[in-house]
């Protein structure tokens, strides 16, 4: 990998540092209290960051996003990592019937909540329903979503730019699919992965301490994909999918995907 590829990364560090330290510095000064609350003060920051780069790091992969999820998602859509709900603009309203948001940054979710009610979807209609949990809290999305014992509740599930930052990844993937997703639903998923290539994995994982610290605990070394594909019980689908225009000595090595459950 050449080195100027390698290194690309400390220009994208130093433009989100510069974009959430300025205004965490400014809460705590206002709210002293939160220098002991780690987990808020990393909330704030990464806030700021999405607030100035969450509507270009969503136009970069607009196209992506058209082909996998308009077609594709229907029913009761469980969007996980929602951020400001990007991820509505891309849902059509005629086959969604429901759209649950699990978005652990409260903060996010005044403009999570403004995108989806332009969208149609309210909590006052029952077409919206905002969950302040993680991915990973299986029982508390469950437990929101009362359906019969043994039926679980979601059509689609969909995972955009998200994966590469839940805890235990691996255990949350495979808890979601097989038990959140009804038989028959489907997970749709863009995000961004271990690369194929030694060379350039081996710098992401040289930089995801670096990246994970600052990022709100992203990493850049995921295979993410294979994790997926991995879970098993898949009926159909159309796996994994290269993204247009990807290059191969990148960092961010992004791969889509659709599968289906077995019924």
């Amino acid at each position: 990998m050449r080195i100027s590829a390698a290194f690309a990364i400390l220009q994208d560090l130093y433009l989100v540092i510069t974009a959430g330290l300025w205004p965490t510095i400014l809460a705590i000064y206002h709210t002293p209290s939160l220098l002991l609350q780690p987990h808020e003060l990393s909330h704030i920051f990464m806030f700021h960051v999405w607030k100035l780069f969450g509507d270009g790091v969503d136009g970069n992969a607009r196209a992506t996003k058209q082909s996998l999820i308009t077609p594709h998602a229907y029913g009761v859509v469980l969007d996980i990592g929602a951020g400001h709900g990007h991820t509505i603009n891309y849902l059509d309203h005629s086959r969604v019937t429901k759209y649950v948001a699990v978005e652990p940054n409260t903060h996010m979710h005044a403009e999570l909540r403004r995108t989806a009610s332009v969208a149609g979807y309210t909590e006052s209609t029952g077409t919206l329903l905002i969950l302040s949990c993680g991915a990973e809290h299986i029982s508390t999305i469950l437990s929101s979503l009362p359906t019969p014992l043994g039926h679980p509740p979601i059509d689609t599930l969909i995972s955009i730019l998200t994966i590469c930052s839940i805890p235990s990844p691996q255990n949350t993937i495979s808890g979601l699919i097989t038990e959140v997703v009804r038989p028959g639903g489907q997970v749709l998923f863009y995000e961004h992965c271990l690369s194929d290539r030694e060379d350039v994995g081996w710098w992401q994982s040289f930089w995801t301490p670096f990246w994970r610290a600052v990022f709100g605990g992203c990493c850049l070394d995921r295979p993410t994909q294979r994790w997926i594909e991995d879970v098993g019980g898949w009926a159909e689908g159309e796996g994994v999918w290269d993204t247009n225009g990807e290059m191969e000595e990148h960092l961010f090595f992004y791969r889509a995907g659709r599968f289906v459950k077995a019924g």
